[in-house]
């Protein structure tokens, strides 16, 4: 993965607080990238994932930095009744201090955030914030430098992925979203396959690090949700057709209709048991209606609901077939 990782980041900056060694390198931000860049010379006796480590954080980010501060003083440090007081603390930090914060929140410095040259958002930055506790929730540091890239570049198709999704559902909620009526089956497939290759071919553009093979597993997740997002839109519109929201009442009501003309045809003809058999069915289909409208209008006893609406579903299969 050495090759792929290209300036993804925009600003690296290091403080090594407590510094003791101010005749070797001072304070500040020049002393600072006199000592980083000792630190990050790259020798020949070092160990290859040392000397790899090294090369990434140039080929990370575009900008590399270092600020050595001095001791806050031992108030600030050990006394419990420090308060924040600038009094309290070593002339020589908040000299120093007063150099780094404008270094750090001048306006030239406040710029949105890139990764891999793209801009990140809020979603892509959670993601980011999620790959980087995961790899650091243990107790150790990771033992790996490959892990820390590894990390970003599952963050990096991680935000690509959920980027590609708010950008399906959006465009779906435009047409068969909670205020809008109810859709063709054959019009929502069409704009699912319009969606969804707007959404992939959103994610195959955006900026991600790992290369296509990295890339590969999360653009299949990606498909994977948009099965179930396309699922879940087709339940929720089949919800507005009047006919489904009335095909249990109405088949329930059908089959009572049949079994009463049934009953009187089979007692006409002299059949008085199976015409009580009729009306038997018949009473327990118009029990089964009310305690569907019920349900209905309570919102108790959902699973018996279920049943009632899957049983009616069948019959009415049946029939068509």
């Amino acid at each position: 993965m050495d090759e792929i990782f290209l300036k993804p980041f925009q600003t690296l900056m290091f403080l090594v607080r407590d510094w003791s060694f101010p005749y070797e390198y001072p304070y500040g931000a020049e002393g600072g990238a006199k000592f980083l860049e000792k630190r990050l010379k790259v020798k020949e006796h070092q160990h290859e994932e040392i000397q790899n480590v090294r090369k990434h954080i140039h080929s990370c980010f575009t900008n590399v930095s270092c600020f050595l501060l001095p001791h806050p003083g031992l108030k600030v440090a050990t006394s419990p009744q420090f308060d924040g007081r600038l009094k309290d603390i070593a002339p020589e930090f908040t000299e120093q201090l007063s150099a780094l914060v404008p270094l750090v929140l001048e306006p030239s410095s406040l710029m949105e955030k890139e990764i891999n040259g793209a801009k990140v958002t809020c979603r892509g930055l959670l993601e980011y914030f999620k790959a980087y506790i995961k790899i650091y929730q243990g107790e150790d540091l990771p033992h790996h430098p490959k892990s820390m890239l590894q990390a970003t570049a599952e963050a990096n198709n991680l935000a690509a992925v959920a980027s590609a999704k708010d950008l399906y559902n959006s465009s779906m909620e435009k047409i068969c979203g909670g205020d809008k009526p109810y859709v063709s089956p054959d019009v929502l497939r069409d704009r699912d396959a319009a969606c969804r290759d707007e959404a992939l071919s959103q994610f195959d553009r955006a900026k991600k690090m790992g290369g296509v093979e990295f890339s590969k597993q999360y653009r299949e997740e990606l498909e994977k949700d948009l099965d179930d997002i396309y699922t879940a839109f087709c339940k929720h519109n089949e919800s507005k057709n009047i006919f489904t929201a009335f095909r249990t009442p109405a088949v329930l009501l059908a089959l009572v209709a049949a079994l009463y003309m049934a009953s009187g045809i089979t007692g006409f003809v002299g059949l008085s048991v199976v015409a009580q058999l009729f009306n038997c069915a018949m009473g327990l289909l118009l029990i089964a209606l009310l305690t569907w409208g019920y349900i209905k209008y309570s919102g108790q006893y959902r699973d018996l609901g279920k049943v009632i609406d899957s049983s009616a579903d069948y019959v009415l299969e049946q029939v068509i077939q």
